[in-house]
């Protein structure tokens, strides 16, 4: 009898401890924040940048396959270079003008038929060394530094994706109806290249040395020390130029020139200081303008209007 007290007694005490630890140890409850109930959000990935349009228009993709660019030269290579002034409407319907309108039509066609704008470092590089150039690479230059250059000629670049080439003209930087030191920069910035179109825009194959060495060494001096960016290549006004005038823009330190007409894409070490530049007339339409193509595209991208241009370059006299 004994035994089973001390048993029953011994059996009540640890159900008492038993539950007295049910009662006293307290299981923590977290309430899931409205974040917590939603499904988890969906990984983020870091893709390389892509560059982004300054205007609000968009433009659809080009129609030619996007290619590789290939390794070019060293030697001769194929990248026609057009030549610019205005782009604006003539008062007095000069040839100089080409008109927004006419402009954007001819861009639009390059951008339509693949080709991609390139720089004449990119240029000079591939003649003298060997570099990877697009399959339809070509050059964009407008001479001068007219204010339409910034008003007009800018904007519809960016909207297809192009740079250029500025060659300014020293002392016309701030002048009315030029380009002010502020605007330059900004399509340096945005990727423009800015070269040396003398200083005064003379003929320089009338001037005597000293003049000569103002101009053309003089210019790039004033310009980089002005507009703190480098001035590597030059235009030789009216395309106008003598063995003084090459043996200066050598001696400047320019890497390469450019000539005012021209009649083939093809440059090379044997026009490095001359490069052929077409020039673009106030009376070029998107038609004529093909004719200075070395490839050509879909002929739905043309405009109906104007008749079928000849294969054949022509040759562009100079101003």
């Amino acid at each position: 009898m004994k035994k089973i007290t001390i048993l029953t007694l011994g059996a009540l005490l640890l159900f008492t401890s038993c539950v007295g630890t049910a009662e006293t140890e307290t299981i923590p409850v977290t309430t899931p924040s409205s974040s917590e109930t939603s499904a988890p959000p969906s990984p983020t990935y870091t893709s390389s940048p892509q560059p982004t349009s300054t205007t609000a228009n968009t433009i659809t993709p080009s129609a030619i396959p996007t290619e590789a660019w290939i390794e070019q030269g060293p030697g001769d290579i194929t990248v026609p270079i057009i030549l610019y002034h205005r782009i604006d409407y003539s008062p007095i319907d000069s040839r100089y003008y080409v008109t927004p309108e006419k402009f954007e039509e001819q861009m639009k066609l390059l951008h339509d038929w693949g080709y991609t704008s390139i720089t004449t470092t990119m240029l000079i590089e591939a003649i003298t060394k060997g570099a990877e150039l697009p399959p339809r690479p070509f050059l964009f230059t407008i001479d001068d530094g007219n204010l339409d250059n910034y008003k007009n000629a800018f904007p519809i670049m960016e909207k297809y994706g192009f740079i250029g080439v500025l060659y300014i003209v020293g002392n016309y930087i701030g002048a009315e109806n030029y380009m002010t030191v502020e605007q330059i920069i900004e399509m340096y910035d945005a990727g423009w290249e800015v070269g040396s179109h003398s200083m005064n825009h003379f003929d320089l194959t009338k001037l005597d040395q000293d003049r000569l060495r103002e101009e053309i060494v003089g210019s790039r001096e004033m310009l980089e020390n002005l507009l703190g960016i480098p001035i590597l290549t030059f235009a030789y006004p009216f395309g106008a130029k003598n063995d003084s005038a090459l043996d200066y823009v050598k001696f400047a330190g320019y890497i390469g020139a450019m000539g005012a007409s021209g009649y083939t894409p093809s440059q090379g070490t044997w026009n490095l200081y001359y490069l052929q530049r077409v020039e673009i007339k106030g009376n070029e339409n998107a038609k004529t303008f093909t004719r200075f193509l070395p490839w050509h595209g879909d002929p739905s991208f043309l405009p109906t209007d104007t008749l079928t241009p000849s294969p054949t370059p022509s040759h562009t006299p100079r101003p």
